[in-house]
């Protein structure tokens, strides 16, 4: 049975916009926490209330965890490469540069998915179309970061932390791609192994490296809830239901929406300042990665595959 165009209009749809707004919203929460605590502990506190959310809707939905060891081994790496690491260089890079300026650096993650996938694992064909969009999109992160201004050390330090984490992204998207896709466990289940991994990994490092204020502003606490919660608990099931429910080239274009709402948030509500470079980059950055998903297209020129998911 089909859905109604009601159905869908306030179906995946809503999902889709909440998960840009929720995404985007983590840099502006990310910053908010740097007040209270250090970027360790910030990236342990998110994962952690991610954690127990993920744990409350799995034992809601009666979702039971991975029982074979592999696949924790598979889940672990992957904590490493999607949460771990880049949740920490995030949060390191926010003591250096603007939450906008991070959020906007996070939208090359499907520029590095690429790049991983082309040239380092060769995943998948090397096609003109795809090679076109990498270097419009590799002039669109020069063009963002500014490199004809120079960079003083703790700016410099910031931004290859962002480059770090998106890299991170790169690999851990790919190596979920090859040793996680066919597996039968529920998307929750394999979503809350990997969230309880990360967070455990995190301990060790911050008792070793984490710093607490001795007192922590409210917003601070309310923003790394949030942080946890919405951004890497709840988040994990909306995007779920666009990636079940909606054709499958729309539900990659979150990416072109997040960068939107790390703007305005940080702007609105941290007093960030845009320079003209940084949207024109990203702008080229989002180009690019539209170029090399072939997204221009006609629908005469597309492949069946790919017309099936659309809508009627």
């Amino acid at each position: 049975m089909t859905s109604s165009p009601k159905s869908r209009v306030f179906g995946w749809q809503a999902s889709f916009i909440l998960l840009g707004a929720i995404w985007g919203c983590s840099f502006w929460w990310i910053k908010l926490g740097l007040r209270a605590m250090s970027p360790v502990d910030v990236a342990l506190v998110r994962l952690a209330a991610g954690a127990v959310t993920l744990l409350a809707l799995a034992a809601i939905t009666r979702t039971q965890l991975p029982r074979k060891l592999a696949t924790w081994g598979h889940l672990f790496v992957l904590a490493l490469l999607l949460n771990s690491i880049p949740f920490t260089l995030f949060s390191y890079s926010e003591t250096h540069i603007s939450a906008v300026l991070a959020g906007l650096i996070n939208a090359g993650t499907p520029l590095s998915t690429l790049i991983v996938a082309l040239f380092i694992l060769r995943q998948e064909p090397i096609r003109p179309v795809v090679v076109r969009g990498l270097a419009v999109g590799l002039v669109g992160v020069l063009v963002l970061i500014g490199v004809w201004q120079g960079f003083g050390a703790g700016q410099r330090l910031g931004i290859l932390a962002c480059l770090g984490a998106v890299v991170c992204y790169g690999f851990g998207f790919t190596y979920a791609r090859r040793h996680l896709a066919g597996l039968p466990e529920n998307p929750i289940a394999l979503a809350t192994g990997q969230i309880v991994s990360g967070t455990l990994q995190m301990v060790p490092f911050s008792i070793a490296f984490g710093h607490f204020d001795a007192v922590r502003p409210t917003s601070s606490l309310i923003a790394l809830g949030a942080l946890g919660v919405l951004g890497t608990g709840f988040a994990y099931v909306l995007n779920f239901d666009v990636v079940r429910n909606a054709p499958a080239t729309v539900a990659s274009s979150v990416t072109y929406l997040t960068p939107v709402f790390a703007v305005i948030v940080g702007i609105a509500f941290l007093g960030e300042s845009l320079s003209w470079n940084e949207p024109v980059g990203a702008l080229l950055i989002l180009l690019g990665v539209a170029i090399s998903q072939d997204r221009f297209r006609s629908r005469a020129q597309r492949p069946v595959d790919d017309l099936a998911d659309e809508p009627a």
